[in-house]
């Protein structure tokens, strides 16, 4: 086990089980030495993100629906008052209904459209706000998960291709309000993977098939390598790098055809 991250606090949110992209990222950041925090949205997910998070000594686990403002402030001030300040936070969260993941996006209806935006785009604005007063003076790194699919239509991926879209918009103007603060901002555009959340977008395996056998690399990723990449955001290696979108796709977003 590294300690480049050793005495530094993270925040990581949406984890839901072993297969979460974001608990990927939590075992990664873990291994370099950075004490976790995670949230749960309700107590049916509670007992699973403590299970895990027990894995890894001296994690918190706090109660957060990512759509309450009452319940994000009171997240920090645990935050605050158990950590005293922050230096990464990985924004995992994104949601769509089900019906609003298949058949035509001109069929999306409105309420669809705003929870879609609320939890997968608003939400990491909402959470760098809090952040802020505990990442200023510490160098800190905020990395949220993004989906080609907010560039390039993915069948049935629909008003989550735009959520992720004004996501990914976020990240920019975030990164460029932070940066006098010394607070970097990115994103990682992750590959598909076999997921709780993906397995609501219909058509999916024929996804990874396609990506696998076009992509330069001729493979689809695995969730442990956007891990290390968001390790890599959360360090000094990346001190230079802010505003941007990396991916880890085995190379698919250069594909023309």
């Amino acid at each position: 086990m590294g300690d480049s991250l050793a005495g530094k606090y993270g925040l990581i949110l949406g984890v839901a089980n072993k297969r979460s992209i974001a608990w990927s990222c939590a075992r990664a950041l873990a291994d370099q030495g950075m004490r976790l925090a995670f949230n749960y949205a309700t107590e049916r997910l509670r007992g699973g993100v403590e299970e895990l998070a027990a894995e890894l000594p001296g994690s918190l686990v706090l109660p957060c629906d990512v759509t309450d403002a009452a319940q994000i402030d009171g997240l920090f001030e645990s935050l605050k008052r158990e950590f005293g300040a922050l230096d990464a936070l990985v924004h995992a969260v994104a949601f769509a209904r089900r019906e609003e993941l298949a058949g035509d996006f001109f069929d999306t209806s409105r309420e669809g459209y705003m929870i879609a935006h609320e939890v997968s785009a608003y939400s990491l604005t909402a959470m760098t706000r809090r952040a802020v007063p505990l990442m200023e003076g510490r160098s800190g790194s905020i990395v949220t998960l993004t989906y080609i699919g907010s560039e390039r239509v993915i069948p049935n991926y629909n008003i989550m291709g735009i959520a992720k879209a004004a996501l990914e918009a976020s990240v920019r103007y975030l990164a460029h309000d932070l940066g006098p603060r010394g607070i970097r901002v990115n994103a990682v555009s992750a590959g598909p993977i076999r997921t709780l959340s993906a397995s609501g977008v219909a058509g999916f395996s024929n996804i990874l098939d396609e990506i696998a056998s076009r992509a330069p690399l001729r493979r689809n990723i695995d969730a442990d390598e956007v891990g290390d990449v968001c390790a890599f955001l959360c360090s000094h290696a990346s001190r230079g790098i802010t505003g941007s979108t990396l991916y880890v796709d085995a190379g698919y977003h250069i594909m023309g055809v």
